[in-house]
């Protein structure tokens, strides 16, 4: 994979809103489907992303299986060796640990406390509109 393409990883709620709301969320997961940006995701967080989808969206189990294999297809799936309690929400540690393990320019989140970081490791953390603007002023 071509060393000029930003690596992010997309929060659950940023994939979640993708596929529901659209707007600058789907304009963001798009480039990934362009691969135009190289995805990071881990096991935990495609579990936290297809648990939501089905108890808070009633997503049936055939479109949470189209999802999971666009993921397998599209994504670099890694595997976080190191743990993280930086932040009060233990799900948003998660999504550090992955980012790291998965060597990360961005996060792109909507997550107000991941928000708040600004930055991680070297690792930028917008919002979905914020990483549509630094992507397309590159």
């Amino acid at each position: 994979m071509a060393k000029n393409i930003p690596k992010a990883l997309l929060d659950t709620n940023i994939l979640i809103s993708a596929h529901i709301f659209g707007g600058k969320p789907e304009e963001t997961y798009n480039l990934i489907l362009e691969k135009r940006i190289i995805p990071v995701i881990s096991p935990t967080l495609i579990g936290e992303l297809t648990e939501t989808l089905i108890k808070k969206f009633n997503f049936e189990l055939k479109r949470i299986k189209q999802f999971e294999r666009i993921i397998r297809k599209h994504f670099i799936i890694v595997y976080p060796n190191q743990t993280l309690n930086i932040l009060n929400d233990k799900d948003d540690n998660r999504v550090l640990e992955a980012a790291i393990e998965g060597r990360c320019n961005y996060i792109v989140t909507g997550d107000k406390e991941l928000l708040e970081l600004k930055k991680y490791k070297n690792i930028k953390i917008v919002n979905a509109k914020d990483f549509l603007d630094i992507f397309y002023e590159k």
